[in-house]
């Protein structure tokens, strides 16, 4: 399927070249972390904005390819640079002109002590300037490889919200100055590789408990993610929007069930396939089977 997105992208790209902000066909490629792979707030995995992304696109536009199989719960920075470098992930990179990238919370958020009880943040200063520090190292690193690897992609740099609404007033200040300094961090090395940074948190503020709506995790409901894609189209092409009536339905998927559709994909995948999922090797969670839009 993916050669059949290649051709269609060679004979779209003529066609479409005066409109050179927009891809036509899309070949969307969505990398990084938890919220790259759509993790709900009860640790699920559902549409999360990259989801939302390659649905607005494929209303108004073709989109030939779209896959979030890169992403992956968890993923640091140092994550997210390993996978990039993988071979498993060299022909869906090769053939994107769209990559969206969500990495470096999990470098600072797992720092942090979150007691949801009390309302109480904590973290240790020194630990969590070293890792910034080797967050930025990274995200420089994984521009330069998508810059040789994905040639024909525009790369948007996604930016991080406020995790934690939820918390006491006089405990918001310290952390979220942590996660301004991540996403100057972000903005700074997307601008220096030619990126574009995309800009999320006022969108949330320090107070979106209609967003991130469970005190014990940091991740975002529809309504949060619709707010992150909403945020990449101000970029790619403003007067697209992903409307409240244009959220899916919820379909969340436990991680056994969804390591058992992996395994089930590759049971019936007959060895030749060219979708992304067909060929990852056992450690990789397939979130979700990548889409074909014709």
């Amino acid at each position: 399927m993916l050669m059949i997105a290649i051709a269609i992208l060679a004979i779209f790209s003529v066609s479409f070249s005066a409109e050179a902000a927009i891809k036509i066909p899309a070949v969307y490629v969505a990398l990084g972390d938890s919220l790259a792979a759509g993790q709900t707030p009860d640790s699920k995995i559902d549409a999360g904005y990259a989801d939302l992304i390659a649905q607005e696109l494929s209303r108004n536009q073709p989109v030939a390819f779209y896959t979030k199989q890169l992403a992956f719960p968890g993923f640091t920075t140092g994550d997210v640079l390993e996978r990039v470098k993988s071979e498993q992930a060299q022909q869906a990179l090769a053939s994107a002109n769209i990559i969206t990238l969500s990495a470096g919370a999990n470098d600072l958020l797992r720092l942090v002590q979150s007691n949801p009880e009390s309302g109480a943040l904590a973290f240790q200063q020194i630990q969590v300037d070293f890792a910034l520090n080797e967050a930025r190292i990274n995200m420089e690193a994984i521009l330069a490889e998508l810059e040789k690897r994905a040639p024909n992609a525009d790369v948007y740099v996604m930016g991080y919200y406020f995790a934690y609404p939820h918390v006491r007033e006089s405990q918001k200040e310290g952390t979220a100055k942590q996660l301004d300094r991540l996403n100057e961090i972000l903005k700074r090395s997307a601008k220096k590789a030619g990126a574009t940074f995309v800009s999320v948190d006022k969108g949330f503020g320090k107070n979106a408990t209609d967003k991130v709506p469970n005190p014990g995790d940091v991740h975002p409901n529809f309504k949060g993610y619709q707010v992150m894609a909403n945020a990449f189209f101000s970029h790619y092409q403003k007067g697209w929007k992903v409307e409240k009536l244009e959220l899916p339905n919820p379909n969340p998927l436990t991680f056994d069930e969804v390591m058992n559709n992996q395994e089930q994909q590759q049971d019936t995948a007959d060895g030749i396939s060219a979708r992304p999922s067909t060929h990852w090797t056992k450690d990789y969670l397939a979130l979700r089977e990548a889409l074909l839009y014709v």
